[in-house]
């Protein structure tokens, strides 16, 4: 009997998508289909590649308008804000498009009289990417952009929550004259995914989720050798001196918690202000959040749509209330915001004036539109209290003196660092996280690294 997925739409809780889920048969012939590409793919020049993936590019992009209202009906995401997503989409694969050629180049190791010596870069395989849905394409773009430029097969799962996405991405490619089986989706539930990273033939698993499905697939590769890139959340934090600029502060940081109603893993959910800024950058930030529109998002007005569904909503809800037991005081009146009613994807922002940094919302995740904000009275408190955290994602600091932010950024344990600016990735750096924001990396040219192998030749030329 046939299994299948409904992608409820947060908006109003009625189905938007049905899809068959893939049996045991079409995933078992998928696999063995992009072991065949994988190793025909390999041969193709890295400049062929790069012409493919390029024509794949611009046929996404056409779409960008159809692609945007897809993103809004399947996660809430205001219509004014998800045409951004398409934009990253786009500023990611053509970097790392640009930058192919020359990050899998054979490195030259220098001369040797008598020997030829170079490290080659040899894809590893098939790659299996898992994809979350609260940036649908900018986290898988990530991983199936270039682990196809390194010369892999590429099998996607995409959350249940974007089957959509998935067939976007293969649509593109169809129209690029992408060799068929190079690249593939899945449409699958937890269990098939968990035992094809276990299946001999996926080379390499990149996972962008939670820490709990980062240690299920870790657990599913661990009987084999095998590396498995993790992205996995964060809980990331601000810091903002006395010497920031209050007013460009105050309009970044809410809208770094705010974005995407909060579902953003490098979004802000803790800030740390010095005691100088306190009360007026608290001040800032009550009344710009009170500002706020919550509602459909598919009207323009709306800046703040539902979160993904109504027990996420009840979730942080919840949360809320456990943070404002453990002594935070919550600023924001829910009941301006009229869409917000239980049982329902719609929550209120919340703003917290916290004293503790034990408090809940300083220390877990909470994916919603939700931020604390705590007095610090020296760098070194801001720099022990945002380190006090099981997450290291990203983390920035509100500052007009750039030695001070290298010097405050060199002792933060984060995969990025940011001075006067938040939530967002240069494609040209690193993505990367550590503690239980995962490991491994993605994007930059250091990306390629772990979507290839090295292969060292050491030719002896003279007798």
């Amino acid at each position: 009997m046939a299994r299948t997925q409904k992608t409820i739409t947060p908006i109003d809780g009625s189905v938007y998508v049905e899809r068959e889920l893939a049996s045991a048969a079409a995933i078992a012939a998928c696999l063995s289909a992009a072991r065949k590409a994988a190793a025909g793919w390999r041969r193709v020049p890295v400049a062929e590649r790069a012409a493919i993936v390029a024509r794949a590019t611009d046929a996404f992009v056409a779409r960008k308008a159809e692609i945007a209202e897809e993103i809004t009906r399947q996660i809430g995401r205001p219509i004014g804000q998800s045409p951004g997503e398409v934009r990253g989409f786009e500023e990611r694969a053509r970097y790392m498009t640009a930058i192919a050629a020359d990050s899998l180049a054979d490195v030259r190791v220098g001369e040797k009289p008598g020997f030829t010596r170079f490290i080659r870069r040899d894809p590893l395989g098939v790659v299996f990417v898992v994809a979350p849905w609260n940036y649908p394409y900018l986290t898988a773009v990530n991983a199936v952009i270039p682990a196809l430029l390194a010369g892999n097969a590429v099998i996607l799962k995409h959350s249940a929550q974007t089957p959509l996405c998935a067939e976007r991405f293969a649509e593109a490619f169809k129209a690029a004259g992408l060799p068929r089986a190079v690249f593939q989706f899945l449409h699958m539930g937890h269990e098939d995914t968990t035992r094809l990273i276990g299946s001999d033939g996926v080379d390499f698993v990149a996972f962008t989720g939670s820490v709990e499905g980062g240690h299920a697939v870790v657990a599913a590769a661990s009987q084999r050798f095998i590396g498995a890139g993790l992205e996995l959340g964060g809980c990331d934090p601000a810091y903002v001196r006395p010497d920031a600029n209050l007013a460009h502060a105050v309009e970044n940081l809410v809208d770094g918690a705010f974005f995407n109603s909060g579902q953003s893993c490098c979004g802000i959910q803790r800030i740390y202000v010095h005691a100088d800024l306190y009360k007026p950058f608290l001040e800032g930030v009550v009344e710009l959040t009170k500002q706020y529109r919550l509602g459909d998002p598919t009207d323009p007005q709306s800046n703040l749509g539902p979160v993904v569904r109504a027990s996420a909503a009840e979730t942080i809800r919840k949360q809320i209330a456990r943070a404002v037991r453990a002594g935070a005081k919550a600023l924001i009146d829910a009941k301006p915001f009229k869409a917000a009613r239980k049982g329902t994807a719609y929550v209120a922002p919340q703003v917290l004036a916290v004293n503790s940094n034990r408090n809940p919302v300083m220390q877990e995740e909470c994916f919603g539109p939700v931020v604390g904000i705590m007095k610090v009275r020296s760098d070194d408190e801001a720099v022990r209290l945002m380190n006090d955290n099981a997450f290291g994602l990203t983390a920035a600091v509100w500052t007009a003196d750039e030695a001070a932010a290298t010097r405050i950024g060199d002792r933060i344990e984060t995969g990025t660092w940011f001075m006067n600016r938040c939530d967002y990735l240069d494609p040209a750096l690193a993505w990367t996280g550590v503690k239980d924001s995962g490991r491994g990396c993605t994007l930059s040219r250091v990306g390629y690294e772990h979507l290839t192998r090295p292969k060292s030749f050491h030719l002896r030329t003279a007798l």
